[in-house]
């Protein structure tokens, strides 16, 4: 598994939040690479690392309806 250091990612939350806890960040690496965190371990909790190929796939699905 490769790691990313995250130590200068620009982190961003969705417009859409309602600020109830249940909200994830995500931030676009210089590598093209995306990181995806939940808001509430904002100091240093875990992120999932996708490629810029397995992110666009996850948009396609999401735009697809296939999360609901």
């Amino acid at each position: 598994m490769n790691s990313a250091d995250l130590t200068d990612a620009v982190w961003r939350k969705s417009s859409r939040s309602n600020g109830d806890r249940e909200c994830v960040e995500v931030a676009f690496l210089s590598d093209e690479r995306v990181a995806m965190r939940d808001s509430k371990d904002r100091g240093g909790g875990p992120a999932l690392v996708f490629t810029s190929g397995e992110w666009a796939a996850f948009e396609g699905c999401v735009a697809d309806g296939e999360f609901k």
